[in-house]
């Protein structure tokens, strides 16, 4: 099964007002969900999120999938370990990490039909 490429990046920031401010001029739009825990962009096809306090070290790409569940099982298959299962995180949208074999984390997620 095939992906439907990467359509999400969340990038871990300690100062959200600070990155706000450079993700707003790198984009060179403003943000479409704007909150103390949460600044999203929707740019070029892609959502590009600052997440504070997240406990992420690095940042984590989200592949769209049209089955999440048969997804992760190809992936377990081939080696890598789940991080988080699915976990709907509004509107039915699904989204689960896991770990390739040199310790990436990797995301994937998956809209409602």
């Amino acid at each position: 099964m095939s992906t439907q490429g990467i359509k999400t990046v969340l990038h871990p920031v300690t100062d959200l007002t600070a990155a706000k401010a450079v993700y707003t001029a790198l984009l060179g739009i403003e943000a479409q969900a704007d909150s103390p825990y949460y600044v999203g962009y929707d740019a070029g096809g892609q959502h590009i999120g600052l997440v504070p306090n997240s406990g992420m070290t690095s940042p984590i790409t989200y592949w769209e999938v049209a089955d999440i569940q048969a997804k992760l099982a190809e992936v377990t298959a081939a080696g890598a370990k789940v991080n988080d299962e699915p976990k709907d995180v509004g509107n039915g949208r699904l989204v689960a990490t896991f770990t390739d074999a040199d310790g990436n984390v990797l995301g994937l997620l998956q809209d409602p039909a």
